[in-house]
């Protein structure tokens, strides 16, 4: 079902007084795009992205696509907020929310440095007030400040949050940055597990989440990926001592995006696994099956997105793990 926002929320649920550090959510915010299309400002950093060839026809096959995943999700009975974008300012990757900011179960939303200008556009303080009048806010913790340093924590990109144990695993690159995770960390009571990555061409790879997922019992990884012995042992052992699964991933599943999956729950408190078409095609017949044990697979066709704005599945979605206010008190 797809959030109708009202103003009318006014009392927490018990549910949600209940509902900290879960690691997975059925309330998702997603930003419907209005101009979407290759980002020049990313494209550095960031070897996913590819120039389509017809980028007259981006933001059409994008807007398609996107809807078609949000069918995909609310007819898995998950709750969708979905918010579109503005014509001004121009803002190409708007669709990748989760990069701005993040919501946590006490009430706080976190707002992230961005390492493209253009993308710092992205931070729009009415989609906070329209999640206001939904869910609890407590607290707006800000760390744009950062970008006056040239030091950027791009959210649940640079980090894939282990909510349940309070564990940022954070791949170190130029849009992940040691002093902005530790501010993170301390402000939101987590342990940083941080390491190097790199693509099978030696490239730094941008998003820690373009290479691992973490669900409850499981965590998908390119082990491959992470080249200092200890650094990858480090990173192992914390996921053995969190009682985590470890599915690996090779390099071109990594760069099919099967790295980018995201957990999730619906309203029937279903495990739900989101991915990209992409991504569920380049896995095995025996990843499936691992996974399976821990959700049911949902995918959609996103391809266009994939290829111009070097993002997927996972990237689309903000997980609001905010309390919930009950209407009509």
């Amino acid at each position: 079902m797809i959030t109708i926002m009202t103003n009318d929320a006014k009392q927490m649920t018990n549910d949600a007084k209940q509902m900290i550090n879960n690691q997975s959510t059925s309330n998702l915010l997603m930003i419907r795009p209005v101009s979407f299309g290759f980002n020049e400002q990313t494209a550095e950093s960031n070897a996913f992205q590819t120039r389509g060839a017809d980028q007259q026809k981006v933001q059409a096959n994008a807007l398609a696509e996107f809807d078609g995943l949000v069918k995909v999700l609310t007819d898995n009975g998950v709750n969708v907020t979905v918010i579109n974008d503005t014509m001004q300012p121009h803002t190409p990757d708007s669709i990748f929310p989760n990069n701005w900011i993040s919501f946590h179960a006490g009430g706080d939303v976190f707002l992230y440095p961005m390492q493209a200008v253009n993308r710092r556009l992205e931070r729009r303080e009415d989609i906070v007030k329209i999640l206001a009048t939904q869910f609890n806010i407590k607290h707006v913790i800000d760390l744009s400040r950062f970008e006056h340093e040239d030091r950027f924590l791009e959210g649940t990109g640079s980090m894939v949050l282990d909510r349940e144990n309070k564990i940022a695993y954070a791949c170190l690159s130029p849009r992940t940055d040691r002093n902005a995770l530790a501010t993170f960390c301390r402000q939101a009571g987590y342990k940083a597990v941080s390491f190097h990555a790199f693509d099978e061409n030696g490239l730094a790879i941008y998003h820690t989440n373009v290479l691992m997922c973490i669900g409850s019992q499981f965590a998908t990884i390119c082990l491959d990926s992470i080249t200092d012995t200890n650094e990858k042992q480090l990173v192992i052992n914390s996921l053995k001592a969190t009682n985590k699964e470890i599915i690996e991933i090779s390099f071109d599943q990594m760069n099919h995006f099967a790295g980018n999956m995201l957990e999730i729950k619906n309203v029937n408190e279903d495990t739900l696994i989101v991915m990209s078409k992409s991504a569920y095609n380049s896995l095995t017949t025996h990843q499936i099956s691992a996974l399976s044990k821990y959700g049911k697979l949902i995918y959609a066709d996103i391809s266009t997105i994939e290829t111009n704005g070097g993002g997927s599945a996972r990237c689309m979605i903000a997980e609001v793990h905010l309390p919930v206010l009950v209407r009509g008190r």
